[in-house]
């Protein structure tokens, strides 16, 4: 099942997380605004995922959004589709980003617009870690607020400082919709990241050198006879039994 999810994950430019969901049009938005101090009531969180410090309170909401839909259903032919029948017929819904800042950052405040660094750890809420920057060993960048991620993360390091770390709750309608992305992301699902804001820049960061080949050993002359006191100590032996990066 790893070798499946990493293969999932090299098949595209970006991480799984930067991948941009798919949402039906909706034009009627109403955004509102958290009241300040109020807890935010969350779905049942696996005891799997890693605890938070005791005493950084409960998670609060970064905005709440509610959504209604331009059709509404008086009739459908019994010949419609269950998923063209449900896709027509929702009505509103209101969902919270919510989140907990759990390392206040010393650095610049974060500013729209700019590319951000990140590394991060992502959660099912039944516990399973579907993808983290830090198992790879390198943060992801992404110009933030310009639609090259989920809408979670477009929106979910607003007043974060440079050096901060914080949980989101982001909720399906803001991650991979309805559908998911299966195998790895089931339908409906609300999503846990552990995000730390590593760094911004104006420009995107420059690609990384690829790691330096080590060259292949020297051949051996024709006819030459071979010591095994010289074989164990030469360079050509050492460099034969190194794996190839």
């Amino acid at each position: 099942m790893k070798t499946k999810l990493i293969a999932l994950i090299l098949t595209t430019s970006l991480p799984l997380v930067a991948q941009t969901a798919t949402h039906p049009t909706i034009h009627h938005t109403t955004v509102h605004h958290p009241v300040e101090g109020g807890c935010v009531k969350l779905p049942e969180i696996s005891p799997k995922i890693p605890a938070l410090a005791p005493g950084l309170g409960c998670a609060k909401a970064l905005y709440t959004l509610t959504r209604t839909p331009d059709v509404k259903l008086d009739y459908a032919s019994p010949l419609l589709s269950p998923e063209t029948r449900d896709a027509i017929a929702t009505g509103p819904s209101t969902y919270t980003l919510a989140y907990i800042d759990t390392q206040k950052g010393t650095g610049p405040l974060a500013v729209p617009g700019e590319y951000y660094t990140v590394h991060y750890t992502g959660y099912l809420t039944s516990g399973t870690k579907f993808d983290s920057s830090l198992d790879r060993g390198e943060p992801i960048s992404f110009p933030y607020g310009q639609h090259r991620v989920i809408q979670g993360w477009d929106t979910g390091f607003d007043g974060m400082h440079i050096g901060g770390k914080r949980r989101l709750f982001v909720p399906y309608q803001l991650a991979y919709g309805e559908a998911g992305r299966p195998p790895i992301i089931p339908a409906k699902s609300m999503l846990v990241f552990d995000v730390e804001l590593i760094g911004q820049s104006a420009t995107p960061p420059a690609p990384k050198a690829p790691p330096a080949r080590t060259p292949p050993p020297a051949a051996k002359p024709e006819g030459a006879e071979t010591s095994p006191h010289a074989a164990a100590s030469s360079p050509a032996s050492t460099t034969s039994n190194t794996p190839k990066q």
